[in-house]
């Protein structure tokens, strides 16, 4: 990787809102799930292992950040997908086991779709009001 494309990528990431960054973790989730299931295809635990592990250390983040002081069941139902995630993820690891990780991407699709479209709704509902929030 060119060191232009990493000070790209080093900007995108510090200009981009909380919400841009989520998705962008999700992103990352689901690319290295999806790099894992080639590796694990190939049997090559070694880049199997290294992309689960990048996807586990994701998942874990979202899960410590949980508030779970939110009202609602939300923080309490994504703690228990979070929690099937690594368990999913555990168990690709330890067996190559590709439908684990393959049930991680389509989990990992849903949650990104369904925040992409919460944080579109927000922001286009803030713009229809003159950018209040």
């Amino acid at each position: 990787m060119s060191n232009a494309y990493k000070r790209y990528k080093q900007t995108a990431i510090l200009s981009a809102s909380k919400e841009q960054v989520m998705l962008m973790l999700y992103e990352g989730a689901i690319r290295f799930t999806k790099t894992a299931i080639l590796a694990a295809q190939e049997n090559n635990i070694s880049d199997r292992g290294k992309n689960i592990l990048k996807a586990y250390d994701i998942i874990l983040e979202f899960q410590a950040s949980l508030n779970h002081n939110v009202a609602g069941d939300l923080p309490k139902q994504l703690d228990q997908l979070y929690n099937y995630l690594l368990d999913q993820y555990s168990k690709a690891n330890m067996t190559g086991n590709i439908e684990a990780l393959q049930s991680c991407v389509k989990v990992l699709e849903n949650l990104y779709d369904g925040w992409n479209q919460v944080i579109n709704k927000t922001k286009n509902e803030n713009d229809q009001n003159g950018g209040a929030a």
